[in-house]
């Protein structure tokens, strides 16, 4: 705690909201990889299996493996599965509902990546005020180490928000680059439900059959 204290002294009150910040920010990318994990994004084994034996027409092992699944999507597919026939809209709203949950906490991390270089910069700007205070000061007995000095600390705070910024946007980033990779998943899945390609092959089989029995 000793490296902190010392920074939050000579960086004074900025450095002091960057790293109450970077806390936050912190606590929040841990809930979320937890929430991630209770969720279980990105384990869909169960179901995908589950939609394939759908779409190929077993609706037995298509129950059986959704009823093995894990993941938050499992009680939309198995509405789809419940509900013929089925309401494509409300299905989706369904998945857009728990992918909201997922989403909760993403516009925090957002907002981090982008005030904390700019709450940085403005510490930097406070600093180098005092620095040229105490150099007008000085008057005629200018020491080129007062400038220094104060330049270094005022460009304390720009470093600090760099480094809460910069982590931050590369977590938010791959945790949007899940929950894009989950729509697609949602969405292929549905599909596969409402539209299954045993259902057509059978009416494609029925049409061709029809011209020989008349």
């Amino acid at each position: 705690m000793d490296p902190l204290r010392q920074i939050a002294e000579i960086g004074g009150p900025v450095v002091l909201i960057l790293l109450a910040v970077s806390v936050v920010t912190m606590a929040t990318i841990i809930y979320k990889i937890w929430q991630f994990t209770s969720a279980g994004v990105g384990r869909h084994t169960a179901l995908q299996r589950a939609v394939t034996a759908w779409d190929e027409g077993d609706r037995a092992e298509a129950r059986a493996a959704l009823g093995r699944s894990s993941s938050y999507l499992a009680p939309v597919i198995d509405m789809a599965f419940s509900s013929i026939p089925a309401d494509a809209q409300r299905l989706a709203a369904e998945a857009e509902t728990r992918f909201a949950k997922l989403e909760s906490g993403f516009r925090l991390l957002d907002s981090v990546a982008q005030l904390a270089p700019l709450l940085g910069l403005f510490g930097t700007v406070l600093g180098m005020i005092e620095a040229f205070q105490a150099l007008q000061d000085a008057g005629a007995q200018v020491d080129p180490s007062i400038l220094a000095g104060g330049i270094w600390v005022a460009l304390l705070t720009t470093a600090v928000g760099l480094a809460v910024a910069m982590p931050t946007a590369l977590v938010l980033s791959w945790f949007e680059g899940r929950m894009d990779a989950e729509r697609v998943t949602a969405e292929r899945a549905l599909a596969a439900v409402l539209h299954p390609r045993g259902a057509r092959l059978a009416g494609h089989m029925a049409d061709e059959a029809a011209p020989q029995g008349a």
